[in-house]
């Protein structure tokens, strides 16, 4: 979408603050309600078995909690003080980056989050599609996706969904990526929970490495299923223990023979 293109350097800058945040210790939490709540679970669920991140590391707030996961909690949305309860159980730290989540821009669940997040010193980014509202001028970054009318007046879940959805893959998948998750496009911090992601774990190792299937899937058992830990053992030649040690200090790229 000609919107979510246009808001790629604001993407790339936010993605940017939330990798250095991740690096250092803190989280990303995305606040939101409606649909705009649902994508930031959805993209909150979908770090751990993609990038290898802890699950505390992205959380998601949605207004009306998990009952509002599948069906509307009609009037969840509509405290700022609800938002701003809610994150303070979070205990937010000037370590963390609270993304809010809003299309319309006024949702004041969002509004009292962020707002919360500001008195802890975190920082904060406001995502959305219509123009930024006054109250934004506190936000240390927005977000703003202009992608117009809807075609079905007032329902968000369409295009302004669609491009949500887009900027909040692109915003953890670049933040990961300068975390090193990502290697030559691969995710190489996936985890192997399922026959699917373990047959792709092995394919990861053998494509980067070289080796025959076999010799790829010994040296990824070796390295306890670790896709990143399998291929600095074989860059660096050392046993599992000295490669994490190494991989710790270096990334991938550094460790990869020239």
């Amino acid at each position: 979408m000609r919107a979510v293109g246009a808001a790629l350097p604001d993407v790339a800058r936010a993605a940017s603050r939330v990798a250095r945040a991740l690096r250092d210790g803190g989280r990303l939490l995305y606040v939101g309600a409606g649909t705009s709540g649902r994508l930031g679970v959805l993209d909150a669920s979908e770090c751990p078995p993609t990038f290898g991140a802890p699950p505390r590391q992205v959380q998601a707030l949605i207004a009306g909690g998990r009952a509002a996961l599948t069906r509307a909690v009609e009037g969840a949305e509509d405290s700022a003080e609800d938002g701003a309860a809610r994150l303070r159980r979070l205990s937010p730290t000037p370590r963390d980056v609270v993304c809010g989540i809003t299309a319309s821009g006024r949702t004041p669940f969002v509004r009292g989050a962020l707002g919360e997040a500001r008195r802890a010193g975190a920082t904060t980014l406001l995502l959305c599609c219509n123009p930024p509202p006054a109250w934004a001028r506190g936000v240390d970054q927005v977000i703003h996706v202009a992608t117009g009318p809807e075609l079905v007046s007032g329902s968000t879940r369409l295009k302004a969904g669609t491009a949500t959805k887009l900027v909040l893959n692109a915003l953890t998948t670049a933040a990961f990526v300068q975390l090193g998750s990502v290697f030559r496009g691969r995710m190489v911090g996936l985890q192997p929970t399922n026959a699917k992601l373990r047959a792709r774990a092995a394919r990861t190792v053998a494509e980067l490495t070289g080796l025959v299937p076999a010799r790829a899937a010994r040296l990824l058992a070796e390295a306890g299923g670790e896709v990143r830990l399998a291929l600095a053992m074989h860059f660096t030649g050392l046993p599992r223990p000295e490669a994490a040690r190494a991989l710790r200090r270096r990334s991938l790229r550094d460790l990869e023979p020239c």
